[in-house]
């Protein structure tokens, strides 16, 4: 074993046992700033990406104070984490780290700050919104408890443990109950997988009249008995991550850009591994499918030629850029002309109408926050001009930006 694995032996086993109880991000960090190892369930968008430094700054105040001291930190992106050092032979070696979490529920406001403050990309915030919601809302109570378990941990030799068992009962198999539970199930397993595909084809249309009479439709027939019968709550996540997975496959079949879907995908299991009850865990099943459903009458491109569909998606995901018709043929390889006119016949409006319209309905969201002023979203949401962002904005809605705050059509 070399030297570094040899410093590290039992750390490696600490991050894994804290990031098993805490269910959060663990990183073991080593004193030249690397990362030495990373027990990961958030993937951090790349706009946020940028721990470098931060992970020297860490290991600096660590090292000034007392080795029974944990530095609870909070970065410019609202992103908290937890840190304790780790020595050997009185010599430090560098840090665990725990998070991101957070300590206040992330809502509009929270992102837009983010996103003002750091100068973000406005096409980023859907992103951004799964990914906050995605992290765990600790107490004071539960950090202190957290940074305190660090520092026991981090402090002490790792003792490896040994399980005990009591002996496991044997159930008895009745072959013939066995057959006959197979016989009568067989219909209902088929009626279910046909109920199951109704559902998938319903949500690839958008259409949430035919879903809401499906799901009344089969009710008793979609509840599976549990799989893993001394964990109830247990077997009803899991199924429910199921139908996240089918609910994803059928809005990509439904047109939607792999990135809405992957966006929702990850907001649905983070909330479903949440769940407090069954209760919950039913009425949340509800509204995910009808979130994919909305999705795909939203975002989808299904109706539109491969053209098109490139030209739409390149405008969602670079809404704040300058965005010309120019631009957006060169980077799906058409010639402006052809784009134009297919693109208006499609859609029934000019390219700059739509990307006016799209950058209207987003500066919508900021407005509603009301911690932002207007010439800040203006910018944001890709407009140059904050006369010509009001013009275009009152064109779209029928009001100005100031008049749209007073209203309450939101």
């Amino acid at each position: 074993m070399e030297k570094s694995e040899r410093v590290f032996h039992d750390f490696y086993k600490i991050c894994n046992l804290i990031n098993t109880i805490t269910k959060m991000d663990v990183r073991l960090i080593g004193e030249e700033g690397d990362a030495v190892l990373q027990l990961i369930n958030h993937s951090i968008p790349a706009v946020l990406q940028n721990f470098d430094d931060e992970y020297l700054t860490i290991h600096k105040i660590l090292r000034k104070n007392a080795s029974n001291s944990y530095y609870y930190y909070i970065n410019s992106y609202g992103l908290e984490y937890i840190a304790a050092g780790i020595s050997k032979n009185r010599a430090s070696h560098g840090f665990v780290l725990v998070g991101p979490f957070l300590s206040t529920i992330p809502g509009m406001e929270f992102i837009s700050d983010i996103i003002s403050k750091n100068k973000l990309p406005v096409s980023e915030r859907k992103q951004l919104q799964e990914f906050y919601t995605s992290l765990s809302v600790i107490s004071s109570r539960d950090s202190n408890s957290i940074g305190d378990l660090l520092v026991n941990m981090c402090t002490h030799k790792h003792i490896d443990s040994q399980l005990i068992t009591s002996d496991a009962s044997k159930p008895s198999l009745n072959k013939e109950q066995l057959k006959m539970n197979i016989a009568e199930s067989k219909h209902i397993i088929e009626v279910r997988y046909k109920y199951e595909k109704k559902l998938m084809d319903a949500i690839a249309k958008g259409d949430k009249q035919e879903i809401a009479r499906i799901l009344t439709e089969s009710n008793s027939l979609l509840n599976m008995a549990d799989r893993i019968p001394e964990s109830p709550i247990r077997s009803a996540k899991n199924l429910s991550l199921v139908l996240n997975t089918l609910c994803r496959i059928a809005a990509e079949r439904g047109g939607i850009h792999p990135i809405h879907v992957h966006n929702i995908s990850e907001k649905f299991a983070v909330l479903i591994e949440r769940a407090p009850n069954l209760p919950h865990l039913k009425k949340m099943e509800v509204v995910m499918i009808n979130e994919y459903c909305d999705a795909v009458k939203l975002f989808s491109t299904n109706h539109y030629s491969s053209i098109v569909k490139k030209a739409v998606d390149y405008i969602e995901l670079n809404l704040e850029s300058p965005l010309t018709l120019n631009d957006i043929a060169a980077a799906i390889h058409v010639s402006p002309s052809h784009l134009s006119r297919k693109f208006k016949n499609e859609t029934t409006m000019n390219i700059i109408d739509y990307i006016n319209q799209k950058r209207v309905e987003e500066a919508k969201l900021y407005l509603q926050s009301g911690n932002i002023s207007i010439t800040e979203i203006a910018f944001l949401v890709g407009f140059n001009d904050l006369n010509y962002f009001s013009r275009v904005f009152k064109k779209v809605t029928s009001l100005t930006p100031s008049q749209y705050v007073k209203t309450d059509n939101y």
